[in-house]
């Protein structure tokens, strides 16, 4: 045996010890090089016409539709090979020098470059009608609520009470006091002691003081604050007593209670961001910017003691559902993501939306954008998934975070009836005023 081993390890040497010469060479003789030819002068090539991008944008969203979903490791090793190199990346973003591996962090896109596919997140003031960053959500709707309240004090202090109030259970409890306070007023007018209440009293501290907003409702539905004097007590104490005007208007109190129990909390809306690309072969490739990654440094150190402590579990062979049910825990990370869909003439249609957002967001989005956004169509997701606009799935279920390539079609069955019925659908799917200021993706 060990023969056999020394035999095997002669061998591997010669075949390392490089090419042979003769005998007749002297050691330090070298075989001449050969001179590379120059290279020939070439021609620029001319960039693709419009009929060729168009053509080559078809072949790849029929190749898409043909190519299966990529497989994952199958091995152990692989396994865990994979796994280190995902540890190393996210201990260099998150400046950890305890994971060994790369000391060079990627650096992160700047929002305005000219090449990421969408600069940022944005979002909507739906009482300004301002586009906003993430950071200035809060700031601006607060904002927004206050210079609210020298139009209508009434409005301002509900959006204020549901708004500025993080703890919804704390806002329900209070809402529902001040509500039965109005319903004692409105059932029994006559009885003083139901128009007065009492700041000091144990519930109004508990439930109401603690509230911003409160107040200041109380205020513009018609109460004023009086010292008032209390039985058996020297001090008199501070009340909310409902003026005669109020009183005589109980229509409006009614009216101001169901606003504050029916009211919900201001919140910016996602702006979509639609855009619509020529035709193009990089319709697939998506470079976003960092919104669409925004865990903080607390979640990244988190995300990599969680997979350090899960290498091991990973690397046991685990069955079809366990693998499935990990790759919807990684889904479940993302909270936007970019969707393109490509229509039959190569267009694209380009939006954001939240990754919990069920695909009836996208067909709705999609159809504002049809001249005949009467006609029943179909989205089909990579590998020719068919995405069904009743189903009730979320975009992280349904894998198509934090950016993903769909394709339009129109139902089959409805092409069939235009056809037989000898009439031909537009050449234009996209309303004109999308095209009038389509862009090219870069």
């Amino acid at each position: 045996m060990k023969k056999f081993f020394q035999e095997i390890k002669a061998d591997i040497k010669f075949k390392s010890a490089g090419p042979g010469q003769k005998l007749t060479e002297s050691a330090g003789e070298k075989a001449p090089k050969e001179r590379p030819n120059p290279p020939a002068l070439r021609q620029p090539r001319q960039g693709p016409t419009d009929e060729a991008q168009m053509a080559a944008a078809a072949a790849l969203a029929r190749l898409e539709q043909k190519q299966p979903r990529a497989r994952g490791p199958t091995s152990q090793d692989s396994i865990r090979n994979q796994v280190r190199k995902e540890l190393r990346a996210e201990a260099t973003v998150s400046g950890s020098t305890e994971a060994p591996g790369t000391n060079v962090a990627p650096e992160p896109r700047e929002e305005g470059s000219a090449h990421l596919a969408v600069p940022g997140v944005y979002f909507t003031c739906p009482l300004t009608g301002a586009t906003l960053r993430k950071d200035q959500r809060d700031a601006r709707i607060r904002e927004a609520i206050l210079s609210h309240f020298s139009t209508d004090p009434v409005a301002a202090s509900i959006m204020k009470i549901h708004t500025f109030n993080k703890d919804r259970d704390k806002v329900k409890l209070g809402v529902d006091t001040i509500a039965k306070y109005l319903d004692n007023i409105h059932l029994h007018p006559e009885e003083e002691k139901y128009r007065k209440i009492k700041l000091q009293n144990k519930v109004f501290q508990e439930r109401i003081n603690c509230l911003e907003g409160t107040h200041e409702f109380f205020e513009a539905i018609g109460f004023q604050k009086a010292l008032l004097p209390v039985p058996d007590q020297e001090s008199p104490e501070e009340f909310y007593v409902l003026s005669v005007a109020a009183l005589a208007q109980p229509q409006s109190l009614e009216r101001h209670k169901e606003q504050l129990l029916h009211a919900e909390p201001v919140r910016a809306t996602l702006a979509r961001q639609r855009r619509v690309f020529r035709p193009s072969p990089m319709a697939s490739q998506f470079d976003l910017p960092g919104d669409f990654f925004n865990l903080t440094a607390d979640e990244l150190r988190r995300e990599q003691r969680l997979r350090a402590e899960a290498v091991e579990r990973l690397s046991v062979l685990r069955t079809k559902a366990m693998r499935e049910k990990e790759e919807q825990r990684e889904m479940r990370r993302y909270t936007y993501t970019l969707l393109r869909v490509r229509f039959p003439d190569g267009c694209l249609l380009q939006g954001t939306f939240y990754a919990r957002e069920r695909v009836a967001a996208l067909y709705g989005f999609v159809r504002e954008a049809l001249q005949s956004d009467w006609l029943p169509f179909e989205l089909l997701a990579s590998g020719g998934q068919k995405l069904s606009e009743d189903e009730n799935l979320a975009f992280n279920e349904c894998g198509l975070v934090p950016s993903a390539l769909l394709t339009f079609s129109w139902d089959a069955a409805v092409l069939e009836d235009i056809r037989a019925a000898g009439t031909e659908l537009d050449s234009s799917i996209l309303k004109p005023e999308l095209l009038a200021a389509i862009e090219k993706l870069s």
